[in-house]
């Protein structure tokens, strides 16, 4: 499975690097896109509430070394931030939705300055039934701003305004394994933005929770 995901993303990146074959590379990337979120659902129907929550590589190094609920959260914070704050200028779906409440989140960010235990304790409080409705109304709305972009716009960059708009809304912590996000966003272009997070974030991730899932079922 991962490796046609990341034979797909290959080819997605090809596909987008000219004007001509530009609409086939978008189609590609929501069939990655669309694949991966059936895994991400897959995973809704098999495992159990304790399942997302259960942290069994806590001291490795690695993508693995979260929890499903994490993993699913850090998706779909980050990509909520990327789509609506930073490329539609909007605000993003975790607060028009009041999804903090919903989810029984204590925390607004990504995530990423979370480690170990803290990974943990948050899973814990996460309602999963409203983490996934969060997850589908993100994809949902990135999926629709994808398939309206054009081959000139993927050369757009990220602005100064972009980056003190993120620092506003406080949805990236200032701690330093989460700080450098901001500029490492700002940086790209939204060529650049659809490898990391719309593709290649959520492969790297997802692959995570199924090994994760191969653990606790060993």
């Amino acid at each position: 499975m991962t490796n046609d995901w990341s034979e797909m993303n290959k080819t997605m990146q090809v596909q987008l690097k000219k004007e001509a074959t530009f609409d086939d590379g978008i189609k590609t990337l929501l069939e990655l896109r669309k694949s991966v979120m059936e895994v991400l659902y897959q995973l809704k129907e098999e495992l159990t509430l304790e399942d997302f929550k259960a942290i069994p590589f806590i001291n490795a190094k690695g993508y693995h070394n979260k929890t499903i609920a994490y993993s699913i959260w850090h998706i779909f914070r980050i990509e909520d931030i990327v789509t609506h704050s930073l490329i539609k200028g909007e605000d993003q779906i975790f607060f028009t939705g009041n999804y903090q409440e919903r989810i029984g989140a204590s925390i607004i960010t990504t995530g990423n300055e979370l480690v170990k235990q803290q990974i943990a304790d948050f899973s814990d409080t996460l309602d999963i039934e409203e983490l996934y409705h969060y997850a589908a109304a993100v994809k949902d709305s990135t999926d629709a701003m994808l398939k309206k972009l054009s081959y000139s716009d993927l050369k757009r960059k990220m602005t100064e305004e972009s980056k003190l708009l993120l620092k506003a809304l406080h949805v990236v912590s200032d701690n330093e394994n989460a700080c450098w996000l901001i500029d490492y966003w700002c940086k790209k272009d939204i060529k650049g933005l659809i490898q990391m997070p719309f593709s290649r974030h959520w492969i790297m991730h997802t692959a995570a929770s199924l090994r994760i899932k191969n653990k606790l079922y060993k």
